[in-house]
């Protein structure tokens, strides 16, 4: 379960890196190793605890949007690590958000099916 938590976290500091490169308004303080790694815990811990309870409250909007709202809560989770932070990561308002959570998404799903064919080469089994 630990190694599961380190994956995710550096899955996380990956796509925070990239994430930041390519969105405008979305940028570390510091770009520094441990910057980087802290956000990417804040990051993990934010999307495990805090995530859930949100999908499920606004459940009835994701439905009504066929999945649309998924990734302005992902725009949240990024604005609620950022406040968390302490300035170390910095996201300058709802657009870039919003922006930078579908690149999560995407840049996340990348990397995971690029850990899976390493981890089990042949199965291409999902990492979990």
């Amino acid at each position: 379960m630990i190694e599961h938590f380190l994956i995710r976290i550096g899955i996380n500091a990956m796509a925070l890196v990239i994430v930041t490169q390519i969105i405008p308004g979305i940028y570390f303080a510091q770009d520094d190793l441990g910057a980087v790694l802290g956000v990417a815990t804040i990051l993990a811990v934010v999307n495990a605890l805090l995530k859930p309870i949100i999908s499920f409250l606004s459940c009835p909007l994701i439905i009504v949007t066929l999945g649309l709202f998924v990734f302005v809560i992902n725009g949240l989770m990024l604005l609620v690590t950022a406040r968390l932070s302490g300035g170390r990561l910095a996201v300058d308002g709802w657009l870039p958000a919003v922006f930078g959570g579908i690149a999560m998404a995407l840049v996340t799903m990348a990397l995971e099916l690029v850990l899976a064919r390493f981890a089990s080469p042949g199965k291409g089994a999902a990492i979990g």
